[in-house]
């Protein structure tokens, strides 16, 4: 071996010390960057160099080769997060949305819809008693009036929310589109960068992000394909494919009184329907569906609907079969306008509190006992304080399952996250002890360079002075 290949061991020792140095300071500066995986160095030892078929003698190696810089990252891992979070968005999503329509019920409380049925059949009971009372009337007709109102408001507060909704599945499909094009644009970078022996750390960290994201939104699954780039599908077919991405587009109903269902298909091919069942959009879409479907918003309007439509039914019917003070037959309580959804056309018909029909029929100006039978309409099946009991109930059983669901996927997502974090997340410890360790490589390297140094000293320059 010849006197000098000390030197390219030794220097070949500094750059690997070096580089796990620099690989290490990577890490420190982004240990609080987001979906940033720690690296390492990775090292082989150079074999000696065979100067001859009869060379003889033992020859030490010829030091170190840096063979590259691996992430610290784990496939299975990304992919179990990326499904984690997929069921995450979805029954968040369908939590938000349950719990933000059963606060605008407000039941059971004062301002809620039972209290107001509940008034409105006590204001009967009031003139069953004393139905000479001018005020009474004066309050039976204007809780009537209040009933109404309510039940219009509840409906329009259920189709602002669906109306609202709707539009975010617009910007969801919008935020995928943009993703899916940044993801194949990354794709195009790492194979290049890997085809050429560079390293693509960085951008594959980037796009693990893009990925989670597109996940989360729309329940898309992701593989890893020979060449580095990534695939992402959708209903089993590719979102994203090398450095190609294809667009998602939205169509269907814009209002809740439309009716239909809301659907996601290709751009490029729109009678190709893509199922979403994963995902913010997926829950979204959940949450638009006809009441047919199990659609709860769809669902909460029908029951705003029916509720309006069986009020107007059984009063009106009631009301009709009793007399007014004057003798006059009954006429309807409430008005139902058919030109657009029963909740919304409800009102009261009655002008006066001379039209309210207190008597039954040919009993006498002081008789009651009508006010009595419609006070006692709230009660028992099928009436309307019945139906409405049992949509809120059902509702808040609904809403209760799909809380506890966001909150079991919820948990899930974070240990998925933990256990990956525990694989490629920065410790800072860690990285202080790598850090010492190549400090220490990097000075012993330079001391066996210092020792070579002077030993080639002493050949060149104090060979044949021993004696002088």
């Amino acid at each position: 071996m010849s006197t000098f290949s000390g030197i390219s061991t030794a220097a070949s020792a500094l750059a690997a010390a070096r580089r796990g140095m620099d690989v290490v300071g990577q890490n420190i500066a982004n240990q609080n960057t987001e979906g940033y995986t720690r690296q390492r160095v990775t090292t082989h030892a150079v074999s000696v160099v065979q100067l001859g078929r009869f060379s003889t003698g033992v020859s030490a190696g010829n030091g170190v080769a840096v063979t590259g810089v691996v992430r610290l990252g784990d496939d299975v891992l990304d992919g179990r997060v990326r499904s984690a979070v997929a069921a995450t968005g979805y029954w968040s999503t369908r939590a938000l949305a349950a719990t933000t329509a059963e606060a605008a019920l407000a039941e059971p409380t004062a301002d809620g819809l039972s209290a107001r049925l509940s008034k409105f059949w006590s204001g009967w009971q009031d003139l069953a008693n004393t139905p000479d009372s001018g005020a009474a009337r004066a309050v039976l007709l204007e809780s009537g009036k209040e009933l109404a109102e309510h039940i219009a408001s509840g409906y329009r507060a259920a189709a602002t929310q669906w109306a609202d909704a709707r539009a975010g599945v617009d910007r969801t499909v919008e935020q995928v589109n943009a993703a899916a094009e940044q993801i194949a644009a990354l794709n195009i970078d790492i194979r290049d960068a890997l085809a050429s022996g560079r390293s693509a750390n960085e951008l594959i960290d980037r796009r693990g992000v893009l990925a989670e994201d597109v996940a989360g939104m729309s329940g898309a699954t992701a593989t890893i394909e020979t060449d580095g780039t990534m695939t992402l599908r959708l209903d089993g077919n590719a979102l994203v494919a090398g450095g190609d991405a294809r667009r998602l587009t939205a169509s269907g109903p814009t209002s809740i009184e439309a009716g239909g269902r809301v659907s996601i298909s290709w751009a490029d091919a729109p009678g190709v329907t893509v199922s979403v069942a994963a995902g913010e959009l997926g829950g979204t879409l959940s949450v638009l569906a006809p009441a047919g479907d199990g659609g709860m918003l769809a669902g909460l309007a029908r029951t705003y609907n029916s509720l309006a439509t069986t009020l107007a039914d059984r009063v009106n019917a009631q009301h009709r079969a009793g007399s007014t003070s004057a003798g006059a037959p009954g006429g309807d309580f409430f008005a139902l306008d058919t030109n657009g959804p029963p909740a919304l056309g409800l009102s009261v018909a009655v002008g006066s509190a001379s039209e309210l029909a207190l008597a039954a029929a040919g009993a006498g100006a002081n008789d009651a006992s009508n006010a009595d039978a419609l006070s006692q309409l709230g009660r028992g099946a099928g009436a309307p304080d019945a139906l409405w009991t049992d949509a809120v109930m059902s509702f808040g059983v609904s809403t209760a399952a799909d809380v506890q669901r966001a909150r079991l996927s919820a948990t899930t997502t974070a240990t998925a996250v933990s256990a990956r974090q525990a694989v490629s997340a920065v410790d800072g410890d860690e990285e202080t002890i790598s850090l010492m360790t190549y400090q220490t490589a990097y000075q012993a390297a330079a001391r066996v360079l210092t020792a070579v140094d002077e030993a080639l000293d002493v050949v060149i320059n104090r060979m044949g002075m021993v004696g002088r």
